[in-house]
């Protein structure tokens, strides 16, 4: 979840506005290669495709709104699909994500020139195909041929251009566009002001979109799929102002039918959805607070689905739902962990942070307090997720070393460690996590720990501060990360680099920078680029970058008569719309 998603913990992650960009007008009539033979290969996350072509005179399409040429959807049947740790959305708006929630609706809305499939392969999406150059540094993407925005208006290579520049131009106010992109030619001029355009994305012709990066960027495909890189519909963005995601749209499946604020979203489908009539006729997205309420609406019928990735079914509740059939578990692509404020005392002491990290009983919290529903963990990486065969030593539970650590600080009975202020948003299991870890630091430490529970918005908007303003900003708090795609740099360094805006404690080590940095742009096998990866976390988890607590099992209700959607470790994904089921419409 990238975004700075602080409410994933992340992500996730990213915090974007809107700001338009003017089209260029195509000529009259051009050459446009028509594929003769295609053959496309997925290797982790690199597609390669090699096309004969002969070049066909064509007349470009002209932007135009056109009737459906399709059923909308394929059954007379709704999904009720519950948004959970929220009273509403902050936004729909791909350029400014948020938080989790809000991507949960976007990714139904709009799409990008790649996604990920059931298998988290990235796969065509806007794009039917790419090429990448023998130095692996310019992307050659083919647009769908017929491509359009719900609103029947052709998609053209110009609109990915404008929409991925409009996600990079200071008016838009992103924390996470420019470090997403960093590696795109010429994306830092426009994100400081000096371009409107980055040079490294050129639009060839009204199907052909080449993107230029700096550098080899092994993950870059990968990062595609994330949503600040999705198509919108400028004219319209433009026409509609500030307000214009009320009636948003996109080339997904879906598009905003009706937006009853504080209480749900309600979509209805894409009529010129590319890839055929989708299953339901309507999607209805209650936002529920927290992850009980959600659990009591499901047992009475109320919800089709209950459960993500930040809010998975209640640790107390798994018990009661374990052997039923709806009860899903996957590995979770998500570390929980604790952040510290290292610009801030007592945390700007990496024996304070060892001292508060050797203290927890993670076994306890995992088994006991949240009845097995999470792993324990002493890492960053997520078990299973690439990168995580390599092992890490890590800070394990030891109250002895861990008032040792604290000593080595200068604090002792004579000199106790003044009280401190945990900080986190109130969704899921957090105020039990919370309450546990307050008694460990107490037990274990000698340590007062004042808990501050904030509304999941507040709690986003605090961490912000600690990022911007780290003076003021919170001394430690509870969080997550999920993962924006399935690559280890998307964890260590979207997060813990000491130049990337999800850092939100401001961890820094030299060391670690520079392997992270070498990891990023490393040519050579994925084996040994994870390697890199792994020593830089090696140091992260030494120095307390995070302190990582549990994996979460991705835990999920989904009721019998649902199909179509697959739980995964990045979240639920929908691999084929058109075979989605849900309930008669009511």
């Amino acid at each position: 979840m990238s975004k700075r998603f602080v409410v994933l913990g992340v992500l996730l992650v990213l915090g974007l506005l809107i700001a338009g960009c003017t089209s260029q007008p195509a000529p009259q009539t051009q050459q446009t290669p028509q594929t003769v033979k295609e053959t496309v290969v997925v290797k982790e996350t690199v597609v390669v495709k090699e096309t004969v072509a002969v070049p066909q005179p064509t007349t470009p399409p002209e932007p135009t709104t056109a009737p459906p040429t399709q059923p909308a959807a394929v059954s007379n049947q709704e999904l009720i699909w519950s948004v959970e740790g929220v009273n509403e959305l902050p936004g729909l708006d791909p350029a400014n994500p948020q938080n989790a929630q809000s991507i949960q609706a976007i990714n139904l809305i709009f799409g990008g020139l790649v996604k990920l499939d059931g298998q988290l392969n990235v796969v065509p999406d806007g794009a039917q195909s790419w090429t990448i150059s023998d130095d692996g540094k310019t992307y050659s993407f083919t647009i769908r041929e017929g491509l359009k925005f719900a609103d029947g208006t052709a998609v053209t290579a110009q609109d990915f251009a404008d929409s991925i520049n409009r996600a990079l131009q200071p008016e838009t106010a992103s924390y996470g566009a420019a470090f997403q992109l960093q590696h795109v030619v010429g994306a830092s001029d426009v994100a400081d002001g000096k371009a409107q355009a980055a040079s490294g994305i050129k639009v060839v012709d009204d199907r052909t979109l080449e993107i230029t990066t700096d550098d080899v960027v092994p993950y870059f495909l990968a990062q595609l799929t994330y949503p600040v890189t999705f198509v919108v519909p400028l004219k319209f963005v433009q026409a509609k102002g500030n307000n214009w995601t009320e009636q948003a749209f996109g080339t997904g499946p879906y598009r905003v039918k009706e937006w009853q604020h504080n209480q749900k979203l309600i979509l209805e489908p894409n009529p010129f959805y590319w890839a055929g009539p989708v299953g339901v006729a309507q999607i209805e997205l209650p936002f529920i607070q927290d992850s009980e309420t959600a659990y009591q609406l499901y047992r009475t019928g109320e919800l089709d689905t209950m459960g993500s990735q930040q809010n998975p079914v209640p640790a107390a509740r798994i018990p009661e739902v374990s052997s039923s059939p709806d009860f899903k578990q996957v590995a979770s692509f998500a570390t929980r962990y604790i952040g510290f404020n290292n610009r801030k005392a007592p945390f700007d002491n990496v024996n304070v942070r060892r001292a508060f990290a050797m203290a927890v009983d993670k076994v306890t919290l995992a088994e006991k307090v949240l009845n097995g529903a999470v792993g324990p963990t002493d890492r960053i990486l997520p078990p299973g997720f690439p990168g995580s065969q390599f092992p890490i030593q890590g800070l394990s539970f030891d109250p002895e070393m861990a008032k040792a650590e604290l000593e080595k600080a200068g604090y002792n009975a004579s000199k106790p460690l003044p009280q401190v202020t945990l900080t986190y948003g109130v969704e899921g299991d957090n105020e039990r996590v919370a309450t546990f870890l307050q008694q460990q630091w107490k037990d274990n430490l000698g340590v007062d720990v004042v808990l501050q529970p904030l509304e999941l918005a507040t709690f986003s908007k605090n961490l912000d501060t600690t990022y911007l303003t780290p003076e003021e900003g919170l001394q430690f708090y509870l969080s997550i990360w999920g993962a924006d795609y399935p690559d280890p740099q998307n964890f260590i360094s979207q997060q813990l680099r000491s130049d990337s805006p999800n850092n939100n404690g401001h961890w820094e080590n030299a060391d670690f920078d520079k392997l992270a940095k070498q990891a990023d742009t490393f040519t050579g096998s994925s084996e040994e680029r994870f390697k890199l990866y792994n020593q830089a976390e090696q140091i992260a988890v030494d120095g307390v970058g995070w302190l990582p607590l549990y994996v979460p099992r991705f835990s999920v209700l989904i009721k019998p008569y649902v199909s179509g959607i697959v739980p995964t470790g990045q979240g639920l994904i929908v691999p084929d719309w058109s075979a989605v089921r849900g309930r008669p419409m009511r």
